[in-house]
């Protein structure tokens, strides 16, 4: 088979477990259909009820804007049947919720939103089972309408925006429809440039939760529901801000290639993958992914607080009681351990988020696994960083500086499963 047939077998080695995690996740899926509803009306209600912080407080600057710190499913939960996501874990949040302040706050904002991981291995069936688009950069955050007003709160907890809006109970207006409870939740990334909301899922609709429902069916009822209330006009003095959908296609060549080649309204920061199947699941998931190359994201390789390219990959690590340093990962990935004495003399502690420089050493892999970092210690990381790195994050960044997951490595993965069903012809990336 000649070396540039794009039909040829794809295989790269195994850097990660990802894809038994996605069945994992898959399975548990289908055991946690209980109490959506409940779950967001408590969202949306602890949305009004968070005080809002200061603008000294929002001042504070993160070390590295992140698309997600994921934190994978593992076989523990399943086999025990319990989940991140219990209901008797999130009853204790969200009652606590509006007490909550600082890297607290933070840190139950992370786990309400779905993050995607860092996509490291390519999704078997990627044409048949995954959607894809272009991810607009800005600022990741929920959007609530409800009582006549709307916020948009940021990951991290902090208000971006109180304005009324076109969404169900977003403004108060003489002609407002539908009851108190009668709230919408929508997953935005706020663009600054165009000052717009680009609503990438949706959560709960007119009080209709959303949350068991499919990728497939949330992303079909954004077509056809936000359209219905006039959130896509231009603001007025009842819609301040403008709503936008982004372009989703099936990740089959010619829609890998309209996300990746085909022009937008927004700036590009990557492209995120979601499958069809999966349902909203708060906190991090295997089954939605972001990947990012030079032509579509002008950030691929972390920079450091300067905003420069560190010589040396850098990653930000948890350091743990027994001196274990790990990832944000449930269950968390092993990197390396401090010694006792240091730790002492540092003044450091359990729970201090740690930086490290990956060093000429670099990461050993064996079998999908970690077996050995070369880490080396550079210091504390900003006290607004909320979540250690996670391990496939570490591992994308590792890969670019490295051997990086290509577009045409899609493409091929692509192609391979298209000529197994006799699918479409082969379609050429730009870039």
């Amino acid at each position: 088979m000649a070396p540039n047939d794009t039909r040829r077998p794809y295989k790269r080695p195994a850097i990660s477990d990802q894809q038994r995690r996605r069945e994992i996740s898959l399975r548990r899926q289908e055991q946690n259909r209980h109490e959506a509803q409940l779950q967001a009306r408590r969202l949306a209600t602890t949305f009004f009820s968070l005080p809002s912080q200061t603008a000294e407080e929002t001042s504070v600057p993160p070390d590295i804007e992140l698309v997600s710190e994921p934190q994978p499913d593992s076989q523990r939960e399943i086999e025990s049947g319990s989940s991140p996501t219990d209901l008797h874990d999130f009853d204790f949040d969200v009652r606590d919720a509006s007490k909550l302040k600082g890297p607290e706050a933070r840190k139950w904002f992370a786990r309400q939103l779905m993050l995607p991981e860092w996509m490291i291995d390519v999704p078997d069936r990627l044409p048949h089972d995954w959607y894809v688009f272009a991810r607009p950069a800005g600022k990741r955050c929920f959007v609530v309408s409800s009582k006549g007003t709307t916020i948009s709160r940021q990951r991290n907890g902090f208000v971006l925006h109180h304005f009324p809006s076109a969404l169900p109970n977003g403004a108060r207006t003489r002609d407002v429809s539908g009851s108190g409870q009668s709230y919408c939740i929508l997953d935005c990334i706020f663009h600054e440039m165009d000052q717009t909301y680009y609503v990438i899922d949706m959560l709960c609709w007119r009080g209709y939760s959303l949350y068991d429902c499919t990728a497939e069916f949330r992303f079909f009822w954004l077509q056809s529901k936000l359209a219905e209330t006039g959130a896509f006009d231009p603001p007025s003095h009842y819609h301040k801000y403008r709503f936008s959908l982004v372009p989703v296609y099936p990740c089959d060549q010619s829609g890998l290639h309209a996300a990746y080649s085909g022009a937008v309204a927004y700036v590009k920061d990557g492209l995120l993958f979601y499958n069809k199947h999966a349902h909203y699941q708060p906190g991090n998931t295997p089954l939605a992914l972001v990947w990012k190359d030079a032509n579509c994201s002008q950030y691929v390789i972390d920079t450091d607080n300067k905003g420069q390219v560190p010589s040396q990959q850098q990653a930000v690590l948890e350091l743990q009681d027994d001196g274990k340093l790990t990832t944000s990962d449930d269950p968390p990935v092993e990197f390396g351990c401090l010694d006792l004495e240091f730790t002492q003399k540092s003044g450091l502690h359990a729970g201090s988020l740690l930086r490290f420089s990956i060093g000429d050493g670099g990461l050993s892999i064996v079998d999908g696994k970690l077996v050995k970092a070369d880490l080396q210690y550079l210091g504390k990381v900003n006290r607004a960083r909320a979540f250690a790195d996670s391990y496939s994050k570490v591992m994308f960044q590792y890969s670019v500086r490295h051997s990086p997951l290509r577009i045409d490595d899609l493409v091929a993965s692509i192609s391979s499963s298209d000529h197994e069903g006799n699918g479409p012809p082969d379609v050429e990336m730009d870039g």
